[in-house]
């Protein structure tokens, strides 16, 4: 008797597992079948979202929690534009995604003829936001391609990367060729920038520290690094609780004049594995941002390096081995030190709630009492009035337990299906989706993906009626406000569409109760009256 060779999709599937894959988000089609094939007897757990830019924004969230990649199932086509926002997404913020799409059959493709989800070049189209992608039309190549997605996506600066396999080759018989997780190192210093940096370092008396996304599974090292420069540490948004209750941590958006204030009056900043971006450093867009002529600035990615502030010493490092190489010769540039990093991160800390205002305050509030109510709790942001207070200061407990989309490419919907591949990624860990009335609206049903696999997610929509932002902007502009308030369904009665308990709330001290007594997933509306 025979054994039959697995299909290529098959083949997928067992390579997936071997490479510690557990979830992939999707939404099957005529076009993905193949891919399916053996996923029921597999470990991999499935996922199905409404939609497939809600399985590229759950990936997102499951890879910020897990620091493994998310994956995606999705059919040629519209399946692949419709994930192509949070692809974009990842990109902006350095989530590494990996999506696995159909594609028509090889013999059909770029002539035209209108065949069922066709597209010009799909794979260009991908090209545009992914790091790489790779159409598959040889399946003795499946475990080769696979291991170059994974080394993309794990050995530089990650993102997303894309595979497309034509509907008659994920059929096709798959070679047995085994498959091993490629073994990645991030570069190192060397010796002379090494030297230099401590060089640097011996002679600062006020040091500080920026960090970004690139620093925020190295909280030890961090730390240290900190204490033995006696720098306060300001952390960007993909940043906050690196340094969480150190004091020296300093969680307040540089695009702050008192953070920019310190920083300007310190004789050294190292930027650690952030792109100094305008999000970050300038969301108010008045130019005001700037470091001193003594920047030091490490990044794994050498064009990042390129752009922004040009620093006294550019090194392309991983974030962690950096800090490591650095930390064993810490005896030859520790002396010189002032011994008041305490004192200014304080100062910072205490200015930033100043400036930030009566009405931010209040939200910031009400996010540090959820994480009181919720010590393990993951707060998901879309662009809402919480996240952009809590963007510009908010004490995070932890690394990874505050992320939005209000930065970067800054795409709306983003929370509600994030949220989910967060709770996911860490069961055990609840996840707070914190939504304004108006983004909720883009990815809504993704309520009843929640509902389908139980996530421990709290959908806390905060209703003021419309996109109000954009309403003050249009109106700080002299601009008569039009399109900005989208009428919005009654959210308590859509959750009990879907079975999801619900409460509607009016102060922050109910806000706390219904996340304390409702069973999740479960949707709280908050109606803001224009306070806290």
């Amino acid at each position: 008797m025979t054994t039959r060779s697995p299909t290529v999709g098959e083949a997928l599937v067992t390579m997936l597992e071997q490479a510690g894959v557990d979830t992939v988000f999707g939404i099957p089609g005529v076009h993905t079948i193949e891919l399916y094939r053996g996923l029921a007897a597999s470990s991999i757990r499935h996922i199905t979202p409404r939609h497939e830019q809600g399985a590229g924004f759950m990936a997102d969230g499951y890879a910020r929690v897990t620091g493994r990649p998310g994956v995606c199932f999705v059919i040629t086509g519209p399946g692949l534009t419709n994930t192509l926002t949070a692809m974009a997404q990842a990109r902006a913020d350095s989530i590494p995604m990996l999506v696995i799409s159909g594609v028509n059959a090889t013999p059909t493709l770029g002539k035209g003829r209108g065949h069922l989800h066709e597209l010009p070049d799909q794979a260009a189209l991908a090209n545009s936001v992914a790091l790489w992608s790779h159409t598959l039309t040889d399946p003795a190549r499946l475990g080769d391609v696979l291991q170059k997605a994974f080394s993309i996506m794990t050995s530089g600066r990650p993102g997303p990367v894309h595979i497309e396999i034509p509907t008659d080759v994920m059929k096709l018989p798959a070679p047995d060729q085994g498959f091993a997780m490629p073994e990645t190192s991030p570069p190192r210093a060397s010796s002379n920038e090494l030297a230099s940096a401590a060089r640097i370092c011996a002679a600062a008396s006020k040091p500080a520290i920026l960090i970004g996304g690139g620093a925020v599974r190295l909280g030890e090292g961090v730390r240290r690094l900190a204490e033995a420069l006696d720098a306060p540490v300001i952390s960007t948004t993909n940043a906050r609780g690196v340094m969480a209750g150190h004091v020296l941590d300093v969680p307040a958006s540089p695009s702050l004049a008192c953070v920019r204030e310190m920083l300007a009056g310190s004789d050294l900043v190292l930027a650690l594995g952030t792109e100094l971006g305008p999000t970050d450093c300038d969301m108010y867009e008045d130019g005001g941002f700037a470091l001193p002529a003594n920047l030091i600035r490490v990044d794994i990615d050498a064009s990042q390096l390129a752009r922004g502030p040009k620093p006294e010493l550019a090194i392309r490092a991983g974030v962690g081995t950096f800090i490591e190489d650095m930390l064993a010769t810490a005896g030859t540039w520790t002396q010189q030190h002032s011994g008041e990093g305490a004192e200014r991160a304080e100062t910072a800390r205490q200015h930033a709630k100043a400036e930030i205002g009566e009405a931010y305050l209040g939200h910031v509030d009400l996010l540090q009492e959820i994480w009181t109510a919720l010590p393990e709790a993951t707060l998901v942001g879309d662009s809402t009035q919480l996240v952009y207070a809590g963007n510009m200061y908010v004490e995070a407990p932890r690394q990874a337990a505050w992320f939005n989309s209000a930065t970067g490419f800054g795409t709306l919907g983003y929370a509600a299906p994030a949220a989910i591949g967060a709770a996911l990624g860490h069961p055990g860990r609840p996840a707070v989706a914190l939504l304004g009335d108006g983004g909720f609206q883009f990815t809504l049903a993704e309520l009843g993906s929640a509902c389908d696999c139980g996530a421990d997610v709290a959908f806390l929509v905060w209703n003021n009626a419309g996109y109000r932002e954009i309403e003050t902007s249009m109106t700080g502009s002299n601009i008569t406000p039009i399109g900005v308030t989208p009428s919005a369904p009654d959210f308590s009665m859509v959750a009990s569409a879907y079975g999801l308990a619900s409460r509607r709330v009016s102060s922050r001290e109910a806000v706390i109760s219904a996340l304390m007594e409702l069973p999740r997933p479960c949707l709280i509306e908050y109606l803001d009256n224009g306070s806290a």
